[in-house]
């Protein structure tokens, strides 16, 4: 079947593949966009976890400055200066920071939250279960659940994105990941409030 030029273009534009490659995923979802794009970026992020383990050393410092009560500057790494220099990367960097603004996470990722934090969580978590009568045996299931709720809900990369809730941060970077070609990585961010106390 032919299938348009216009949203051949559209579907390279949106996942980073080449145009080859988005005309034969169009015709094989039979002209279905919404079907054609799905599978371009399932493919895509695959792609991008093979890339995970690549070096990063080049990116960008982004900010953030929200209505000078909240500001927020953010470390993103690629791997050439290229893709650092790229729009569609300093876009990104500034949506990671503006995020962070709007939901003020503790930690880049669970792998950063110190080891005393979760000790400290969990033995909250248990305590509180256990004045609650909750049965012995499932004790460690349901603290095991809430503890993962919680740093979720304070790991940047977990939070849900602030400009689509259907996506998280991780999911965010990732997409761009698979879309520039490159390992990204968000390395480390500070967030400063007005009139707030470290």
């Amino acid at each position: 079947m032919a299938v348009d030029i216009v949203q051949v273009k559209r579907l390279k534009d949106l996942t980073g593949v080449g145009l080859t490659d988005a005309k034969a995923a169009l015709e094989a979802s039979n002209g279905d966009f919404d079907q054609a794009l799905k599978e371009m970026r399932a493919k895509g992020l695959t792609k991008a976890e093979k890339r995970g383990e690549r070096q990063v050393s080049a990116g960008v410092i982004g900010n953030y400055n929200h209505d000078n009560r909240i500001g927020v500057i953010v470390e993103v790494n690629c791997e050439t200066d290229f893709v650092a220099r790229n729009e569609i990367f300093t876009n990104m960097v500034k949506d990671v920071a503006m995020h962070i603004a709007a939901s003020n996470p503790e930690y880049v990722s669970r792998d950063d939250v110190p080891e005393t934090a979760v000790k400290s969580v969990e033995k909250e978590l248990r305590d509180k279960a256990e004045s609650e009568g909750k049965p012995k045996d499932m004790i460690d299931k349901i603290v095991s659940g809430q503890l993962d709720k919680y740093f979720s809900e304070r790991c940047l990369l977990s939070q849900p994105f602030v400009k689509n809730p259907d996506q998280t941060v991780g999911g965010f970077v990732k997409e761009h990941n698979a879309r520039l070609g490159e390992n990204i990585v968000v390395r480390r961010f500070s967030r400063l409030a007005l009139g707030e106390v470290a």
